[in-house]
């Protein structure tokens, strides 16, 4: 993904994304200058400009040509992440609650769907965590298990060497695929393959007999690694 791909999830359209990026690598320019850089029509450029400035993007600095100036970046995306988190209390607080144990099972499709569901699980977990998958794949997820260690529950680990995480009790297969699983609190489980990118499908249930069957294959394969590295 390119760097004007990310600023589209920060509400920017492609030309204002073009537009920052140019001025972000410039300081400063005026509507004729950024035209004249991006390539974008005269018109195009200053309505983009305009937007940038009324979605605190860039200022405008008044000397004998209007100039521009970027927010810094950083800035810019601390500003928006602050204000969707302002406005997420609001949802949360308003909107009617789901019931999040699921009793039926549900086919998740996509990676990154995939993905944001993984992460959810393990930062809503309250008691233990069992994973496995791949070595890269549980490396992406590190920073979710390691808060989920950091508030005291159990985590245990499945996965190819040499993957370390403190705290973790971590049993080596280097012949996990691409296939995941995993089970949160011995409630609720996902399992799938994230190999087919955007076709990847994933199911989640907390149907008892489905986390009970998952929870007895994960302690058996746990038991042969035990075995064979004796």
């Amino acid at each position: 993904m390119e760097l004007i791909d990310y600023l589209l999830y920060f509400n920017l359209t492609r030309h204002e994304a073009t537009l920052y990026m140019a001025l972000l690598a410039s300081g400063s320019l005026t509507g004729y200058e950024a035209a004249k850089l991006t390539g974008i029509s005269r018109s195009n450029t200053y309505t983009g400009l305009a937007g940038l400035v009324d979605k605190g993007a860039a200022y405008i600095a008044e000397e004998k040509a209007t100039r521009y100036v970027p927010v810094p970046c950083d800035e810019f995306c601390d500003n928006k992440i602050r204000l969707l988190q302002k406005y997420k209390k609001h949802l949360v607080a308003g909107v009617p609650s789901v019931q999040d144990e699921v009793e039926g099972y549900i086919t998740i499709k996509s990676d990154a769907a995939i993905m944001d569901k993984l992460k959810n699980m393990i930062v809503k977990a309250r008691v233990r965590i069992y994973i496995s998958a791949a070595q890269q794949l549980v490396e992406t997820l590190t920073e979710e298990l390691s808060a989920a260690l950091a508030r005291g529950l159990k985590v245990v680990v499945i996965t190819g060497y040499p993957y370390k995480l403190d705290g973790a009790v971590i049993y080596y297969n280097n012949e996990v695929t691409t296939q995941i699983r995993l089970i949160a609190d011995s409630g609720r489980v996902l399992t799938g393959d994230l190999l087919e990118g955007a076709n990847a499908t994933c199911l989640y249930s907390g149907k008892k007999n489905l986390v009970t069957l998952f929870k007895d294959a994960m302690k058996n394969e746990i038991k042969l690694i035990e075995l064979t590295n004796k």
